[in-house]
């Protein structure tokens, strides 16, 4: 991607992790130091006892800055990415939390990812949104996913069946707890867990994941990017819940289907020179690289 020139910077801190109070402030006093722009939104400001310019919330701080620099977990990425609503600015994740694929950069690696950036050593990366609407007689429901869309029974333990279509042919009835829709930048996070593939950022494609399905042979089914995909709600009586990013829930009712397709919309990620997709996954997975 296109390299653009960083001359201020926006923070933006997890309240919730103290750790990224200290990192913050660091964060600021070298940005500081190097002659460059700091800015920061009014919470962070409050938590980590910033002087700097303060704008009202993350949307406001997108619109003024060249790069947003967050510091937390790969939750509050997605924080940040539903705040700014579709915002060009890149963003910058420093791992404050604990395993992290979205804040690629560890804590202790700070001076040195700032450093790479003043000297031109970092791309832009474009990731997909999947826009996710329920369509129903009434309140027609919208919402977007940087990660994934989950469609999955409530508390009670009974199994939901839900009715998979792709660009209008069935594909299967899922009998599961639930289902991931996943873009390639969430393949690492929930549908990993749920016996998903790690797919490259750069591959053009959706994962469809099933949560614990009863039928054995029911596994994950990539598809493409472009794809439109539909999921019927079949069952009657359990209760059944869509969830965007882990940030948004909505109960849907039998009948209900929810239409996911790719979004117009993108998110730009700084990617530091000297890093890589699989570097990050072998380390982040503790993969040994052995031969046998």
């Amino acid at each position: 991607m296109k390299k653009t020139k960083i001359k201020s910077i926006g923070l933006i801190a997890n309240a919730e992790k103290l750790s990224s109070r200290a990192l913050a402030q660091k964060a600021a006093s070298l940005i500081t130091k190097a002659g460059q722009k700091v800015f920061t939104d009014q919470s962070t400001a409050s938590f980590a006892e910033l002087s700097c310019p303060q704008l009202k919330d993350a949307a406001a701080l997108a619109k003024k800055v060249d790069l947003l620099l967050v510091f937390g977990g790969d939750g509050t990425i997605l924080r940040v990415v539903r705040e700014i609503n579709g915002s060009k600015t890149p963003i910058l994740g420093i791992n404050a939390g604990r395993l992290g694929f979205l804040t690629a950069v560890p804590a202790q690696d700070l001076p040195g990812a700032l450093q790479r950036l003043w000297d031109g050593e970092f791309t832009l990366e474009k990731r997909a949104l999947i826009d996710a609407t329920c369509e129903r007689p009434v309140n027609c429901i919208e919402s977007s996913a940087f990660n994934d869309v989950v469609i999955s029974r409530g508390a009670i333990s009974r199994m939901i069946e839900l009715e998979v279509s792709v660009n209008g042919e069935i594909v299967t009835c899922y009998r599961c707890d639930g289902l991931i829709i996943s873009t390639p930048t969430g393949s690492t996070a929930y549908s990993l867990s749920a016996g998903g593939a790690i797919i490259n950022p750069s591959a053009d494609v959706v994962a469809i994941t099933p949560i614990c399905p009863h039928t054995l042979s029911n596994r994950s089914v990539i598809v493409g990017l472009d794809s439109v995909i539909s999921v019927k709600v079949i069952s009657e009586k359990v209760e059944t819940t869509l969830t965007t990013d882990g940030q948004t829930q909505i109960n849907l009712n039998a009948g209900d289907v929810v239409v996911m397709r790719r979004s117009k919309r993108v998110v730009q990620l700084v990617h530091l020179g000297g890093s890589s997709f699989f570097e990050t996954v072998r380390r982040k997975l503790h993969w040994s690289g052995s031969n046998v």
